[in-house]
């Protein structure tokens, strides 16, 4: 049977990326530290997905097992020397952590067989795989990179469906809403896995994505928690919020054309369309839990800052989304790592400071500027 290993066996994994791989004929390997998972999949060898509608349909996931990275390093070598695909969906946090034991498989591999090897990170980040390639050479001596780049094919993807957090009771099942996306970049024949789509050009594709479903959903979970809702669904069925968030992807949608030169009728109805998924509730999806790690939210490349960014340097308005920043500086969970770093900053050295350290803003422009105009309104 086919292989695939994948990198990260949470609800992500198991619900979306390495449900594909089984539904495609493929034996997948996960590979994590989650003792209890581990175990699980490797005594049950199934486990159910759930999707998040009113019928409740269930797809049954097969031929599924376990390895611990880090009791496990020469299994997880050998498995990779086996595999077709190998892929990550464990937060782009992680990569440089799992980076020197993908480069020990590579090596192996590429002293064992010549067979192709595609490596694809499926996380919300822009380049996620050229970022696992750099991580991973920096462990190759030049000798090996050349090997390993004349077998591995690293190609960068976007990936797009909502797995909230869910009460799994100890079980491998997983609740996922019905929509999926999963976008490759590539201009080669590769082998084929159901829901997985190959285009050229990646660019217009994953930022799309991200400057809609996860700028719209991050705009949605910081006005929420400012709101005091408890879910994203029932936030968004606040009117104001709602208009928020509309014009806030108004922005995003104008820069997104004006960039890719996108059809704006059909760009409107995708924004409509992602709109309509956040209003499952079904998913029952908190905003707590989308509003998590502000700090990299609000990095100069990521879903809130490089829109504004982009917006001002086309031209384009970007008032909605530089208010949207301040509500992310406002997220104060105290059960997050990321927003209590993220508060101790701005208390000790004041919001400017918050701006440039951690979304590289100078004070003195007019994006960190309007930002700050919102943040004194919105605490107020």
């Amino acid at each position: 049977m086919k292989q695939a290993v994948h990198f990260g066996a949470g609800n992500i994994g198991r619900g979306f990326i390495g449900a594909l791989f089984s539904q495609s004929g493929y034996h997948v390997t996960f590979v994590d530290i989650a003792d209890q998972i581990i175990n699980q999949l490797n005594e049950e060898k199934q486990y159910n997905v759930k999707l998040a509608t009113d019928q409740q349909e269930t797809v049954m996931i097969t031929n599924v097992s376990g390895l611990n990275n880090l009791k496990q390093e020469n299994e997880v070598v050998e498995a990779i020397k086996e595999a077709t695909f190998l892929t990550t969906a464990i937060g782009p946090n992680i990569l440089p952590r799992i980076a020197p034991l993908i480069a020990k498989g590579l090596m192996a591999r590429a002293e064992a067989s010549s067979d192709k090897l595609y490596v694809i990170a499926c996380e919300n980040q822009i380049s996620a795989t050229d970022l696992l390639k750099g991580y991973i050479l920096e462990h190759l001596d030049e000798g090996a990179k050349e090997k390993v780049l004349a077998n591995v094919a690293f190609l960068n993807s976007a990936v797009d469906r909502i797995v909230p957090i869910q009460n799994n009771q100890g079980s491998l099942d997983v609740l996922v809403e019905p929509y999926h996306e999963w976008v490759v970049e590539t201009t080669e024949e590769i082998p084929h896995i159901e829901g997985m789509k190959i285009v050229p050009e990646l660019a217009p594709f994953i930022e799309r994505k991200l400057f809609t479903v996860n700028t719209g959903h991050a705009v949605i979970a910081y006005f929420g928690y400012l709101a005091n809702k408890e879910t994203i669904d029932q936030t968004l069925a606040d009117e104001e919020i709602y208009n928020q968030v509309k014009a806030t992807l108004g922005e995003t949608g104008a820069y997104l054309i004006n960039q890719y030169n996108l059809d704006p009728v059909e760009h409107q109805k995708y924004i409509d369309k992602i709109i309509s998924r956040f209003q499952n509730a079904h998913l029952n999806d908190g905003v707590t839990r989308v509003g998590r790690s502000p700090i990299r939210k609000l990095g100069p490349e990521d879903r809130l800052v490089r829109p504004a960014l982009q917006a001002q340097k086309a031209g384009l308005s970007y008032t909605n989304l530089a208010k949207a920043i301040a509500a992310a500086l406002l997220f104060d969970y105290k059960e997050d790592e990321d927003a209590v770093k993220l508060q101790a900053m701005i208390q000790e050295h004041g919001v400017a400071y918050a701006l440039q350290e951690v979304s590289g803003l100078d004070e003195s422009s007019e994006l960190a500027k309007e930002i700050i105009g919102h943040y004194e309104s919105l605490k107020k």
